[in-house]
């Protein structure tokens, strides 16, 4: 009979490995873990950024239409404009007005836009219908010309944040994204047109007057949608290309203190006629700010250097944004 000491040892023992052959335990996280973890937070950061703008722009609509327009029967363009003229004129309520004519942009921007796009701003619009409906501002100013502007502001800030969230709070520039696909007119045009119908109803059926200072609100409003959406800052990019690029690479990035990034081209017809070979292409992007200094700069190194200045309505990373302008 095996010993006790045998059940302890050589029965019910395993062999323990040599501490070199240990294995070491494995990542906590594989490198497709890690992206999909950023990916995650990245979602995340998105949908609080989106929830903000929407909600700020929410309040601050209500409080252009509660404080300024509302209380002394002042207009606007664009389907809220459609539902205050509606409102007017039938005394229905803002509120549903607001959502029953903005449903069939909702529904245009399901299929032309995205349904994560129109479920957004159906939230948004029903949001905003249900402030107008509950939410009391007291009656800021009672002077005209400050309720058309102020109105405007407050108005075109709201629906500014609200397309910075993701969504908008008015459906008529879906329309005309959608018009201008399927016409000839481009969605500056259609909103144009569509803004003349509605003031001009508004100026046959309540007054001229009543005409006048909506389309002052409305141009308020649309200015301060640009800025909102496109940021204060106007940025340009530039091309150059030169016979000095180098140079002129070296004083976007020293004097100015500029990004640029470098393209190889090959240069085609031009002054001296067909002539092909290489050549460095300059990519800069500034702000209005600093152009004419690029300008000057440039002529001072190649007074023949050729220019393609563009619009620029905002920019993501790079470091235009981290550096102090320079003068």
């Amino acid at each position: 009979m095996p010993s006790l000491f045998y059940y302890f040892t050589a029965g019910y023992t395993r062999p323990i490995k040599p501490m070199n052959t240990i294995q070491a335990a494995p990542p906590i996280t594989s490198p497709q873990q890690l992206n999909e973890i950023r990916v995650r937070r990245i979602n995340t950061t998105r949908i609080i950024k989106d929830t903000f703008f929407i909600s700020l722009g929410i309040l601050s609509a209500t409080f252009g239409l509660k404080g300024f327009l509302l209380p002394d029967g002042f207009l606007d363009g664009g389907a809220v404009g459609i539902s205050l003229l509606v409102n007017a004129l039938t005394d229905i309520n803002l509120s549903y007005l607001i959502i029953l004519i903005n449903i069939p942009f909702i529904l245009i921007g399901y299929t032309q836009v995205s349904k994560i796009f129109a479920l957004k701003t159906l939230a948004a619009i029903v949001a905003l219908a249900i402030c107008v409906a509950l939410f009391e501002f007291p009656v800021i100013t009672h002077d005209k010309l400050l309720i058309a502007f102020f109105g405007g502001f407050f108005l075109g800030l709201g629906i500014g944040l609200s397309i910075r969230g993701g969504s908008v709070l008015d459906g008529t520039e879906v329309l005309a994204i959608y018009t201008s696909r399927i016409s000839a007119l481009t969605v500056g045009d259609f909103i144009l047109i569509l803004n003349i119908l509605i003031f001009s109803v508004a100026a046959y059926l309540l007054n001229i007057e009543t005409a006048l200072y909506a389309i002052l609100t409305y141009l308020v409003a649309s200015k301060i949608v640009d800025f909102v959406v496109h940021g204060i800052e106007e940025y340009t990019s530039v091309i150059i290309v030169s016979k000095k690029s180098n140079e002129v690479k070296n004083a976007i990035i020293e004097k100015m203190g500029r990004g640029v990034t470098v393209l190889k081209g090959k240069s085609g017809y031009g002054k001296q006629g067909h002539r092909e070979h290489d050549i460095d292409v300059i990519y800069t992007v500034i702000t209005r700010l600093e152009l004419q200094k690029l300008k000057t700069e440039i002529a001072k190194l190649d007074g023949e250097a050729f220019m393609v200045e563009n619009s620029v309505n905002d920019i993501k990373g790079g470091m235009i944004k981290k550096r102090p302008l320079t003068h």
